[in-house]
């Protein structure tokens, strides 16, 4: 609705007339009181480092170059060796959480959960996680469905930007607690026609594990995010299904600092059906609330046509979906209370 010119004037002139009878007032209630006015403090946030996507492209390649992350392989525990060392050298508190678990095929492996953190003393925390191994097969390819992959955008990219992550922040003076999180053993799960409640827990082995055996006695996060497949081109990311069951207020405001960011077109205001991920232990088990930022087709009800298949290699990065989602969270922890 839009006033009348004569109505907003006489309106105008009103307000004008009761702001000079309130200045008056003030001014003779401070001259007879004696305490002195309230100071107003200017509170001078800490600018947002400019995130580098060359970095975290780098990272990726690295980690590719290193052959197919699958737990019990020689490229696996290079693989470790190399994040933990790249975590340690930004001056974070690095740990290794090994366990030994069974996958759906009877198989037994020792898991490698990277543990970092950041300002370990503060409990203000927040939880930043992503899984470093591939898939052993190409399962969802037409061809060589039995031999692995590069893993370059599942698994590779959310590490990358974390990594990335974790060196600007251990150049900021950020006064708040992170931790980042790199599950192992999360893509070894069943993909069959077996009823979801018997091969979901067939997955996310490594989030499984932490969330039984937490890291540190009583750990808490105000909140979590998880990365999974956050490098690709032509990213599509809607508000994924169970982060909505457990954390819409997360989600809420994660993509509402993503639309005024301008990244509205990539973090669409649509929901996904509930995935099995590595948030949904860490909402369940853990009882931390997280949610999943994860590139899927919502017109097609699917992931991403390489998903889980050959083609997922360095190929499909693109520098530009790095830098969005990195900037993104940096943006998050620099300018949230």
């Amino acid at each position: 609705m839009v006033l009348s010119g004569q109505f907003r004037n006489n309106i105008v002139s009103a307000l004008a007339f009761s702001i000079l009878l309130l200045v008056a007032s003030c001014t003779n209630s401070n001259q007879n009181n004696d305490t002195p006015p309230t100071k107003v403090v200017n509170i001078n946030r800490l600018p947002t480092p400019d995130f580098n996507a060359d970095s975290a492209y780098a990272c990726i390649k690295a980690q590719v170059d290193f052959g197919p992350r699958i737990p019990g392989t020689k490229a696996h525990a290079l693989c470790a060796d190399y994040l933990v060392n790249k975590l340690k050298s930004y001056g974070w508190q690095v740990q290794v959480q090994n366990g030994t678990v069974k996958t759906y095929d009877g198989k037994q492996f020792t898991l490698k959960n990277i543990i970092a953190e950041y300002k370990p003393d503060l409990a203000n925390r927040t939880l930043l996680t992503a899984h470093w191994d591939t898939r052993p097969w190409a399962d969802l390819d037409s061809v060589k469905k039995d031999q692995p992959f590069d893993g370059a955008d599942d698994g590779g990219s959310g590490v990358a930007v974390l990594v990335e992550l974790a060196r600007q922040l251990g150049a900021s003076k950020l006064d708040k607690g992170v931790d980042i999180i790199l599950f192992d053993i999360e893509d070894y799960g069943q993909q069959s026609s077996s009823s979801e409640a018997q091969q979901e827990d067939t997955w996310c082995l490594g989030s499984q594990y932490w969330a039984k055996h937490l890291h540190k006695p009583g750990y808490f996060a105000n909140y979590g995010i998880l990365l999974d497949m956050v490098g690709g081109k032509n990213p599509v990311f809607p508000k994924e299904g169970t982060s909505v069951v457990y954390a819409s207020g997360i989600v809420d405001k994660i993509w509402g600092i993503a639309n005024q960011m301008g990244y509205g077109n990539y973090f669409i205001d649509r929901n996904s059906g509930e995935t099995t991920d590595d948030h949904l232990y860490v909402n369940t088990l853990a009882n931390i609330k997280c949610i999943d930022i994860v590139h899927y087709e919502v017109e097609k009800h699917n992931y991403p046509y390489f998903h889980h298949a050959h083609s997922d290699n360095m190929e499909v990065i693109d520098k530009n979906t790095l830098k969005m989602v990195g900037q993104l969270l940096l943006e998050v922890l620099f300018t949230e209370k």
